[in-house]
């Protein structure tokens, strides 16, 4: 397994931006795929983000295609997820999740190692 730390949540008003950091330790970090998830208060989680191992490819959630971006610095062993134009629908807790292979996919039952969570919250 990996150990994750989210950090960089927090109170942001409507059209501001945030960029959420991931830093991962234990297993080879560069042989895995990532991905960011969030949970909305009295909603499921969901799908946001999600990055191969090199950073080549990407996949959003159609709800942030366009104003959020997914990256990895395997050097570091971490991955950002920067947000544009926020709205107060991006508002919930934010989780960073790992998976064993190379390859991402958008769905979170594929990751085994997941984050405790970053709270971000956007005021209208």
């Amino acid at each position: 397994q990996v150990v994750l730390v989210e950090s960089g949540g927090g109170l942001v008003q409507a059209g501001d931006s945030l960029r959420l950091s991931c830093a991962a330790s234990g297993r080879t970090f560069s042989s895995s795929a990532m991905g960011w998830f969030r949970q909305a208060p009295g909603k499921e989680r969901e799908f946001v983000a999600a990055i191969n191992w090199s950073g080549a490819l990407t996949y959003y959630a159609d709800s942030v295609k366009g104003r959020f971006t997914i990256s990895r610095d395997n050097a570091k062993n971490t991955v950002y997820l920067q947000m544009n134009s926020l709205a107060p629908e991006d508002t919930g807790v934010y989780y960073c999740a790992a998976r064993r292979l190379t390859y991402a996919t958008t769905d979170q039952n594929a990751y085994d190692s997941w984050g405790q969570g970053t709270q971000v919250t956007v005021s209208s």
